[in-house]
């Protein structure tokens, strides 16, 4: 059996057939993220997006319009099943964002794909009759995907590079060029079969295509199989851990009349039992809380720190995310605040602060904010004035632990939001995913800061309001978790870190050059035709 006949019909597809198949090839392709996972699916949804690109040669820009327009309808398709969950966070406050779904479940993916028509349509640019096209659609997308995460703040979220992420072994080479080094060689190994159906197919260059990307992903498996062979999880001494999930509800967490409930909840989750050998929070040294964990601020709060202090017995210190207002602000007089991790000590003192960077647009600020509260509109998290960015990210010292790095939310998501200089022992992410509901959200997220973990050679600790809370060792085994949507307390050690990764080191600089070795050869290939063409 051939693909050449599918290929020709593909190409030939126009109208409301190639939007149809665009839409439906980008859509499927998520199956490849969590929570399914089917990583080779891309296999089948790539090739069609190559083929789409084959039959945009007529028009303008030789065809680099109509070939963006396929990247569009394909980017669509991808986004709005890989991101429909973002709609739950509206339904929270039904009543009062309840009329921006559309917004979050439609214009969002839509605008989100013009990244992807940017992919496509700079690839048709580069485009040949010959193998070398696979390669430029992977230039094309692994530039066009690094400008959705960088780009108006950024959002990498379901990055290409991610269908490579289930597979443990494939994730490894995450180490070594991280996200974006994975995107393109995602895109360029799933699309390599397109090469099968070209009408040169007596010819054994489509085979070695394939072969040389079989290979390749080979390759890369053992590096990662060897990789994890070499690398068992070993621990730091003297540090046990307890992640406590409370799974509240949205109402609940930012309901200031419900104080003292949310407060008793987390001290009686904490001091609970974890095992039939566990004497509650005698056993702990660091007990870690979730994102914004409280509806008032809680250093101004001398009832709730005097609790926390009677909870913890000494030698055990607190990580919690918690709002902080402005130093300086009465209460009654606060409009704006700061989304901070403490570091809370046994006698209920305060020994760091860390407060979140990179805020969520529409969720924790507004674009063009004052503008836009005039309007009406406000952002989901119901702050006036929006929260305020912290200035610089850091390292926290901890005591009786390695020095850790907070990142908060979906800042885990970024690739960058690790600093350089100072190298953390940990990672401790903390995060309110109950925004999003039982749904793909929170398990892509997890599949996101693990791979953050595998970058850097560093033990992430999850710790999740209504899940999924995860210990995650240095090379993205997944230690131990709190499955969605329920209650408890995880107990468990602090993995070691690794040394300094291939990616800690040098960054995105190897995928950059790959990346201009990879244009020169695809420019070479484009102009080696037009010369055998030439007259003797």
């Amino acid at each position: 059996m051939t693909l050449a006949p599918l290929a020709h019909w593909i190409m030939l597809a126009w109208g409301w057939r190639r939007v149809l198949v665009a839409l439906l090839a980008g859509a499927a392709s998520t199956l490849a993220l969590a929570p399914v996972n089917f990583w080779p699916a891309p296999f089948l949804t790539f090739p069609i997006l190559i083929w789409l690109v084959d039959g945009s040669a007529a028009g303008r820009l030789g065809g680099a319009l109509a070939a963006a327009g396929a990247g569009w309808w394909f980017g669509f398709g991808y986004f709005v099943v890989g991101l429909y969950w973002i709609g739950n966070a509206l339904l929270v406050d039904a009543k009062t964002f309840g009329w921006l779904l559309p917004f979050a479940v439609v214009v969002l993916p839509a605008a989100l794909a013009v990244f992807t028509a940017l992919g496509v349509g700079l690839a048709r640019l580069m485009w040949g009759r010959g193998p070398g096209r696979v390669l430029a659609l992977a230039i094309g997308l692994t530039i066009a995907e690094w400008l959705r995460g960088h780009l108006l703040t950024g959002f990498p979220w379901n990055a290409f590079g991610y269908a490579l992420a289930s597979p443990l072994p494939l994730a490894q080479g995450a180490a070594l060029v991280g996200i974006w080094g994975l995107t393109f060689l995602a895109v360029g190994v799933y699309a390599a079969p397109a090469v099968l159906a070209d009408e040169r197919a007596d010819t054994k260059r489509p085979r070695l295509v394939v072969a040389s990307g079989t290979v390749f992903l080979a390759g890369l498996a053992v590096y990662g199989a060897l990789r994890l062979q070499a690398n068992p999880t070993s621990y730091v001494e003297g540090v046990r851990l307890r992640i406590m999930q409370p799974n509240l509800q949205q109402d609940e967490k930012f309901n200031y009349s419900q104080k003292q409930q949310v407060m008793d909840r987390y001290l009686a989750l904490s001091d609970r039992a974890s095992g039939p050998r566990s004497t509650g929070i005698r056993d702990v040294t660091h007990l870690i809380w979730p994102e914004s964990a409280f509806p008032f601020f809680l250093t101004r709060d001398a009832g709730a720190l005097a609790q926390i202090a009677a909870l913890l017995p000494a030698g055990t210190v607190l990580i919690t995310g918690a709002v902080r207002a402005p130093e300086g602000v009465p209460d009654a007089a606060v409009t704006r605040a700061y989304n901070s991790v403490y570091v809370i000590d046994h006698d209920g003192s305060i020994l760091s602060v860390y407060d979140k960077v990179h805020l969520v647009p529409f969720g924790e600020y507004l674009p063009f904010q004052d503008f836009l509260e005039r309007l009406g509109l406000r952002q989901i998290t119901h702050m006036q004035g929006g929260f305020i960015p912290g200035d610089r990210r850091r390292v926290l010292n901890v005591p009786r632990a390695p020095h850790v790095l907070a990142l908060i939310c979906y800042e885990i998501i970024f690739p960058e939001s690790v600093p350089s200089g100072e190298r953390p022992g940990w990672i401790v992410n903390l995060t309110n995913d109950g925004w999003f509901g039982a749904s793909a959200g929170p398990y892509q997220h997890l599949q996101q800061a693990r791979i953050r973990a595998i970058e850097q050679g560093l033990p992430m600790v999850r710790a999740a309001n209504t899940g999924i809370s995860a210990v995650v060792d240095p090379v993205g085994r997944i230690i131990d978790s709190l499955p969605l949507g329920t209650d408890g307390v995880l107990d468990a050690r602090l993995p070691q870190p690794m040394p300094l990764t291939p990616y800690a080191r040098m960054g995105d600089l190897p995928t950059g050059l790959v990346l201009a070795f990879a244009i020169a050869v695809v420019m070479r290939s484009r102009r080696r035709p037009a010369a055998e063409k030439q007259p003797a």
